[in-house]
Formats: structure tokens, sequence, C-alpha cells
């Protein structure tokens, strides 16, 4: 566990967990206070991780997946997560599941639900600028600086090197999934078919635990997409096509500027 460092600017901290690195930028003064809750929602990452890997053995949903448990010897919040998955798998008409290769894997929710718990933490603890990243995708709340929005350059899948969108907003999550980096890694769950899809999809929404979900079932839907994530209030998407062509971004997808031709 890394040592938390503190300015006139706020508070930072970097933690590796969860399999990916998550770090915290609280804009607020780093006041006792905030620095007990940065440590609490520390804490409470390497608690999800060790209650919810599918690749530690010990973790309830390892138990879950070998059967040597049930939903009522494990703590409460394992029921609510999988409640939340077959929720979600009904919402995004089976695009989205927690069981993606035919094995009990809640991770593609649970990432987002932790990175939004944790800055929920922080905020109860009175910080009211911030932002959580949990391995590329976001929480964020209030401003980076007094009358200024967070910005949030949204990575080309073909370059990463490079932007082909600047989210701008205050008090909302930011979530992209895709297969360029990684191949086509992500499956239908309808068909157990690797997804041909845009390169990747961008969900912004007031929510990451809804967002992060949303955006992969976006990449299974492909063109469908549009139409079902219209119907769901205060979330909306950008895509980056797989044939070379520009971003696309829905109605009310708050654009700083243009994206690149």
């Amino acid at each position: 566990m890394t040592a938390a460092t503190g300015s006139a600017r706020g508070l930072r901290h970097v933690e590796h967990v969860m399999g990916t690195v998550f770090s915290f930028d609280v804009r607020d003064e780093p006041v006792p206070a905030l620095r007990e809750a940065l440590a609490r929602a520390v804490a409470w990452l390497h608690r999800v991780d060790a209650v919810f890997s599918p690749y530690r053995p010990d973790s309830s949903v390892g138990r879950l997946a070998r059967r040597t448990t049930t939903l009522a010897e494990e703590p409460a919040d394992v029921a609510a997560i999988l409640e939340l998955c077959a929720e979600l798998e009904d919402a995004t008409r089976g695009c989205f599941s927690a069981r993606p290769a035919g094995r009990l894997d809640p991770s593609g929710v649970v990432k987002g639900w932790a990175t939004e718990e944790a800055a929920r933490i922080l905020e109860r603890a009175g910080a009211r600028n911030l932002c959580v990243n949990g391995g590329g995708d976001l929480q964020l709340s209030g401003e980076p600086a007094p009358g200024e929005p967070w910005r949030v350059g949204i990575a080309d899948p073909r370059r990463p090197d490079r932007t082909v969108a600047v989210v701008s907003g205050r008090d909302l999550a930011v979530a992209t999934s895709g297969n360029a980096e990684r191949g086509r890694h992500i499956t239908d769950p309808r068909t157990g078919v690797p997804v041909d899809g845009p390169l990747s999809c961008t969900v912004v929404g007031p929510h990451l635990t809804r967002a992060d979900p949303y955006a992969t079932a976006a990449l299974v839907m492909g063109d469908e997409a549009w139409e079902w994530l219209a119907r769901l209030d205060g979330y909306a998407l950008l895509t980056v096509p797989a044939d070379g062509g520009p971003p696309a971004a829905g109605d009310g997808f708050p654009l700083a500027e243009p994206p690149p031709a």
C-alpha cells in the first residue's frame, strides 16, 4: 500500500488493487477527516477484491463458482451485487452478464461499483471536489478548480497517445469499454461469440456502477445501442467505429469540444 501525499491543492493517492490501478485526486483541503476517509476508501477496495475477485479461490465469488458455499453464508453485499447483475442483464437485453464465459464473474459491475462507493466514502467525510479513477473509469464530483469543470480525454483506441474527444462536466461518471487494446476479448453473452462492434464505447452518466456495464453492453449491441441508451435517463454514448471513421456522440454527451475529424 503506497503512502498518500497531500498538498495545498488537495490530496492524491495511487493504489494497486483488483488487478488494476486506482487513483484518488481530491481537490479539497487535506484535513484529517479526509485523510482518514481516504484510508477507509483504500481499505474498502481491498475488501472488495478479497470478496469479489474471481481469481482468488478464497473469495466469496470463487467459493460460489465452485459451489462450496451459499449466498446465505457470504456477506450481504454479494447477494446485492448478484441481484444488480441480474437486473442489468435484463435491462441490457442480455448484452451484459455476470457469467460472460459461463463462469460466475461479476467484475463487469464490481469495479465501477467499488470506484463509485470509494468516492462516496470521501464525500461523506466532506470532500466536494474529487476524481476517483478505477482502471480508467472515473467517478467525478465538483470541480478541479473554482469555476472549472472536470475535463476527461477519451483515448483513441487506434492510437492511445491521442484523444478522440474530451468530456467536460461536474458530478458525473465516465466509463469506456473496447476491444482494441486486448483484441476481441469481449464476447456476446447471448452467443459466446467475440464482438465485432465498434472499437470502443464510452458512456457518461451519474453513476459509474451503471455506466461501466452499460458501456460493455453498448459494445455488444453495436448499432442497437443508440436506441437502447437513449431510453436511459441521464446516460449518453460516444463510439469509435472500427472502420476508421470519426467518433460519433449521442444527444446529451457532454463534449468539451467537437471530436477531431
